[in-house]
Order: structure tokens, then sequence, then C-alpha cells
């Protein structure tokens, strides 16, 4: 009889550091003691519970022993500082390279090329780094999971520095490597005076990253390991929606390090404050709409449920076999007491009290 059964995983782990997620009694383990091939899951609803064999023989359970996982080693900040400054040079210089060339080179890169080149920029720099220093990368994304207490306000202005100096410095190579450089990939409104749609256009947009960031980073429902593809995948789909209006900024330093660097600061305020804004309403607006936790362990709880009713049907079996033991144990105690002692010296009580 198979005594295996499928164990419901455990949440994911946020991907951003300093924020809820990781289950609380992640591998703890319980093992048994007694001999035997058997294995069955000793709490189906927790992937962190088993037991080695299910005891049969005098009603008695197995001795269980507890183990728990060494907890990872905490990161420094000055790790995090240079995963931030790292992570975004790679953003920059990715993003901006691009249209550097496509501009040189008569938009050969395209709209779609542009939008794919930054996204995949943001998806390998959260798959590298986001274990690091949580791969925030923007000062609006920082300060957004600061208000909402995901984020050490303390660490804000460090982490704000980092991004900023690895923007410079990306700008600057790159002025270094293209000559001359143009615009350096500065994002700018495309049309003059048009400020008020280009505000507009940063606020949605960087509402929708912030949504999707806050969804991944602080959800432990949410995609998990995925993360970084649902956020470069966001990112790709805001290019491609305002990039060629705006340049689809959606960062401050984004915009700051190449304006810095070419001497551009058209609009260089919508680019300051509609990034930070629609952020903190994007993270806001997710954290008031998702699931409390109870609501969404519904389905799961449904599930594990399911898994258990099916379970049961072998558990019975289990304590039928148990009760045929002990019914048979006794029977052969009644017989061996009838052989050995005569019949005027036995009580009958003492055959019931066996």
């Amino acid at each position: 009889m198979d005594t295996d059964h499928d164990v419901p995983s455990a949440p994911s782990t946020p991907v951003t550091p300093s924020t809820p997620g990781a289950p609380l009694f992640h591998g703890f383990k319980a093992h048994g003691t007694s001999s035997g091939n058997g294995r069955r899951s000793f709490l189906r609803s927790c992937k962190c519970f088993s037991v080695e064999q299910w005891a049969m023989e005098e009603g008695s359970l197995p001795t269980l022993s507890c183990s728990w996982p060494t907890p990872p080693l905490p990161v420094s900040l000055a790790r995090k500082m240079g995963a931030e400054f790292i992570g975004t040079f790679m953003l920059i210089f990715g993003g901006a390279a691009t249209g550097i060339v496509n501009q040189k080179t008569q938009g050969s890169e395209t709209l779609l090329g542009l939008a794919a080149s930054t996204g995949l920029a943001v998806m390998v720099i959260i798959l590298s780094t986001g274990h690091i220093s949580g791969a925030h990368l923007n000062p609006a994304v920082t300060i957004a999971f600061a208000a909402l207490r995901h984020f050490p306000w303390k660490h804000v202005p460090v982490y704000i520095g980092s991004q900023l100096m690895g923007s410079l410095c990306a700008a600057f190579a790159l002025k270094g490597i293209f000559n001359p450089v143009m615009d350096g990939g500065v994002t700018v409104p495309s049309h003059s005076g048009a400020y008020g749609q280009a505000f507009a256009l940063e606020f949605i947009i960087s509402f929708f990253l912030m949504f999707v960031v806050t969804a991944v980073a602080t959800d432990t429902r949410a995609v998990g390991s995925l993360a970084g593809i649902a956020v470069g995948g966001t990112v790709m789909l805001n290019i491609l929606i305002a990039g060629e209006t705006t340049g689809a900024s959606m960062n401050p330093v984004r915009t700051l390090g190449p304006a810095i660097a070419v001497n551009n600061f058209k609009a260089i305020w919508v680019y300051l404050t509609a990034p930070i804004l629609g952020a903190l309403c994007g993270a806001g607006v997710y954290t008031a709409v998702k699931l409390p936790e109870e609501d969404g362990n519904t389905h799961s709880l449904n599930k594990s449920m399911t898994v258990q009713s099916e379970g049961d049907q072998s558990m019975s079996s289990v304590g039928l076999q148990h009760k045929f033991r002990n019914f048979t144990r006794k029977v052969r105690q009644f017989f061996e007491e009838i052989r050995n002692n005569s019949p005027m010296d036995r009580d009958p009580a003492s055959t019931y009290n066996t």
C-alpha cells in the first residue's frame, strides 16, 4: 500500500528583504526513530512536518526529533549599497545605451527594442541582486516601501545615494563611449510644453509598476520566484504605452543621471515628482485591496481538505489493521490462559481484564 501523500508547498519568500513573507517554520522537520520503510505526512497542511514511520505495534507513536535550519546571515548595509549601485548602473547603461543607438541609427532599434532591452535589464538585475538588496534601483520604489513600513527610513538616504551614483556613473560612461552622445538617452516630453500630459503618463505608469512590485515583494501569495519576470514585463508594457510620449522613465535617477551628463534639464520636475507620487499611490492601493491572509488561504484550505479526505481513507485502513492486531493478541492471550490455568483456579473476571 502506497503511503505517500502530496503536501501543499509553503509560500514563497518575498523578493525584497526586510518585508514580511517567509514561513516561520520553513524547514522544520520531525523524524521517526522506529524502523520501517513507510513514510507519511504527519501534518498535511504544513510542509515542514514528516514522520518516517507510523508505529503499528502496541499502539505507540514514533519518537519525534526536531531540527531548525540555520538562519541566513544578515546582509550588511555596505553590500546592499554595492548591489544597488551595480544594479542601477546596469539599468541606466542598458536603457540609455539602447536609446542612444536607436537615435544614431535613425530608429533601427524601434520602440519594441527599447522596451525589451530595459525590461530584460530589470529582470536580470532583480534575479541577480534581489536577494542582496531587494533590487529597488529606483528612489520612487525605496520611498514607497518606506512609506508603507516595508523598509526602514534610516536606509532610504543611502539607498537613494547609491542609486544616484550608479546612474551618474552609467551616464558619464555612455558619454565617454558614444561620441557625440547626442541627447544621452535623456527622457523628455516629445511635445514641447505638454508637461501636463507627461506628468499624467509618468504618474500612471509608475502606479502600474509599483502596484506589481508591491504585490510580488510583500505578498507571499503572489508570483514569488517569478518576481523578476513580472516586474520586467511591467516595465516593457509601460515603455510601450508611454515611450514615444515621455520616454517612460518611471524612475527619477533614470532621468537625472543622463540629464546631468549632457546638461539637459527639460521638464526635469516632471520626472522627479510624478514617479514618486505614482509609486506611493500604487503601493497604497495594492495594500488596500489585497486579500487578507485568512481569505487568501481559503482556496488552499479547500484543496488541502480534499487531499486530507483522500488520505483519511488510507488512515482508516491503518487504524483497522491496528485494531485487528490488538484483537488477535487478546484472543491469543485468552486461550493461553485457558491452557495454562485450570478452570477452578481461574477467575472468570480476569478474562475481561486482560
